[in-house]
């Protein structure tokens, strides 16, 4: 057997043994170093070979009779070897005090009866021989042990970012795993530099290009679940800068009571680097216009439908139907919330443009609640068809809309877009007209006093939502680039889909009708900043002037038809006003006279049937123009 296999061998031999037989072990390797460090504290004494007569050798057999009952006190037994952090030293200081303090005294005592006396230094030097014994090996004892976890996990190896309760879990859970290994924590504490946490030892942050070079790390895990956005973000940030790949433990509101922390480790997001503090929900809010009653969402099997679907169910519905014109994505929805809803959940195939169905779900079910998310909304896929377009975003919410208004729905929520203000896109156009027909309903139900309830909420881009461009960014760097941007200075505003379906929820119960509401996006994000990010948050480099040797470069490719350069929440920049919700706004936008609206719907609707492309695109932008 090599030298270098022979450590190894041995652990293995170790870790399989019995913990009792661990702890015998333990304590038969005391004994023996005890004696032994009584002997080493005579031989310094009297710098010489050290040759103990029948006084010296009893008192040398006392020493471990003395302190075996202390150590066990102090549960030096009962630790875990290979978990052994500083506190274990700190018990063996204190062990080994006490003993070598009963030694002396037992020593000097058998001075004055007469038998050989012992040297004033050697007690003293029998305490620190003997803590340098018994400490160093079990620290000895704990690297033997590790020996194999760090073969098998060579090149796997992590720092967890914060040596707090999160990050000493995750620790412990790693190493009990089969995938990485924690070398030690990194944490802004001053106090803990230099210490050793749960048996890792705690560095200072500036040191991460060191240890990344010392012990080959790949992976920096943020464990930082109950601090701000702000301070989360500007850790992601000092990560992402070093050639590592950042994970991220999310926040204490997200962590389920239960639930294994390593589970809960996942790749950072773009959203972690927004540092938005999402505001808790307002429980009587959430509920006002779901719990038990009947809602209907559409588009059920899109991204933000889906959510809708998530969080409604989970607010205690009497019934929850889902309409979806796409079959898989039904299909999946349904799949999730069948086994998880306490509810009667009904899956229907179908489209919004589709009166007959609609009307017949609606009376069917009895809804009372509508949740208005179907549409079709990538905006170069719309531009490339507008008929299909206009029919679906437009005369789709007229037939739901007209239904629900006949149903007697007490409450109509069309989902929005940010694209809505002074479009310049088709996608954006209709629905700006989706919005103008939501507004002329709730004028109706005013003036007739049905107690109906229609409004529209108005939104920008969602984190992870099918249209969002941060799936086609991973989807390019995956590939090996170009990431694609189609200008340097195009901004847009970002929030995470659970924020903003919850926020979506609670104006659906703050209006009165006609309301266009607006969710609090935060600061415009640029866009090539974010490919940026992304690239970085992938563990690559990007290609560029000053760094001509990155892995991905990102091409301008030029603004697409109807694009902006950045996107507005308002028509009239003065007419927001506050709401009982800090992160919700309410608009006071303009609209058009119910029978011009019919009007120019007939004429729509006539192009469509035509499928007159420009005839369409012209009424589209005539109207919305009117905004600007």
């Amino acid at each position: 057997m090599t030298p270098r296999r022979f450590p190894e061998s041995v652990s293995r031999h170790l870790v399989l043994m019995t913990r009792s037989l661990k702890q015998t072990l333990m304590l038969m390797a005391d004994v023996a170093l005890l004696i032994f460090a009584v002997w080493v504290a005579y031989a310094l004494r009297l710098g010489e070979w050290f040759v103990p007569n029948r006084s010296q050798m009893l008192l040398m057999v006392v020493a471990p009779v003395l302190a075996m009952p202390i150590f066990l006190k102090m549960g030096l037994y009962r630790s875990v070897i290979r978990y052994l952090g500083e506190q274990a030293l700190w018990s063996v200081l204190k062990g080994m005090s006490l003993a070598a303090l009963l030694w002396a005294a037992l020593a000097f005592m058998t001075q004055m009866t007469g038998l050989e006396g012992v040297p004033r230094a050697v007690p003293l030097l029998y305490w620190l021989v003997g803590i340098l014994l018994v400490g160093g090996s079990r620290f000895a004892a704990r690297w033997l042990l590790w020996l194999p976890v760090r073969g098998r996990f060579a090149g796997r190896q992590v720092l967890i970012y914060g040596a707090g309760e999160a990050g000493r879990q995750l620790a412990a859970l790693l190493r009990r795993g089969r995938d990485l290994f924690p070398a030690g924590f990194l944490d802004d504490d001053a106090a803990l530099h230099g210490k050793d946490v749960g048996g890792l030892r705690v560095y200072p942050p500036e040191h991460l290009p060191i240890l990344i070079e010392r012990f080959d790390i790949h992976d920096v895990i943020v464990t930082l679940p109950s601090a701000s956005g702000a301070r989360r973000r500007e850790v992601v940030a000092f990560l992402e800068h070093q050639p590592v790949r950042v994970r991220i433990l999310p926040a204490l509101t997200d962590i389920a009571n239960g639930r294994l922390l390593v589970n809960m480790v996942r790749e950072v997001d773009v959203g972690d680097l927004l540092g938005r503090d999402p505001v808790a929900g307002d429980p009587a809010l959430l509920g006002r216009c779901i719990t038990g009653r009947s809602v209907l969402v559409t588009g059920a099997g899109g991204s933000i439908g889906s959510e809708l679907c998530r969080q409604i169910t989970a607010l205690g519905p009497a019934r929850l139907v889902l309409l979806e014109a796409n079959e898989h994505p039904l299909y999946q929805i349904d799949r999730v919330l069948s086994p998880l809803a306490a509810c009667e959940v009904i899956p229907c195939l179908g489209s919004v443009g589709d009166a007959s169905l609609v009307s017949r779900l609606l009376a069917e079910h009895r809804v009372d609640t509508i949740y208005h998310a179907a549409a079709h909304k990538h905006v170069p896929l719309v531009e490339a068809n507008v008929v299909e377009g206009a029919r679906n975003n437009i005369l789709g919410t007229l037939t739901l809309a007209q239904a629900a208004f006949a149903a007697g729905v007490e409450t109509f929520v069309l989902i929005s877009t940010d694209k809505a203000v002074r479009p310049t896109n088709i996608m954006g156009a209709t629905k700006r007209w989706a919005e103008l027909i939501v507004q002329s309903l709730a004028r109706q139900a005013s003036t007739q006093a049905t107690g109906q309830r229609f409004c529209a909420v108005r939104f920008g881009n969602v984190l992870g939502s099918s249209g969002s461009v941060i799936p086609l960014f991973k989807d390019q760097i995956a590939q090996g680039g170009p990431v694609t941007v189609t200008h340097s200075e195009v901004t847009r505003y970002f929030m995470s889909i659970h924020e903003a379906v919850e926020l979506v929820i609670q104006a659906g119960s703050l209006a009165c009708g006609g309301e266009v509401f607006l969710l609090d996006m935060g600061e415009p994000v640029k866009i090539l900043d974010l490919a940026r990010n992304v690239i970085r948050l992938a563990g690559h480099t990007v290609q560029d002037e000053a760094n001509p040797h990155g892995d991905i470069e990102i091409t301008i490719t030029g603004l697409r038809p109807g694009e902006k350069l950045y996107e507005e929440l308002l028509i009239a920049s003065s007419n927001a006003e506050g709401t009982p919700h800090p992160k919700i706004m309410k608009a006071d936008e303009p609209h058009l006279d119910g029978q011009l609206l019919a009007s120019l719907i007939e004429q729509l609707s006539r192009a469509l049937e035509a499928r007159d492309e420009a005839t369409v695109r012209a009424l589209l932008m005539s109207v919305v123009s009117a905004d600007r």
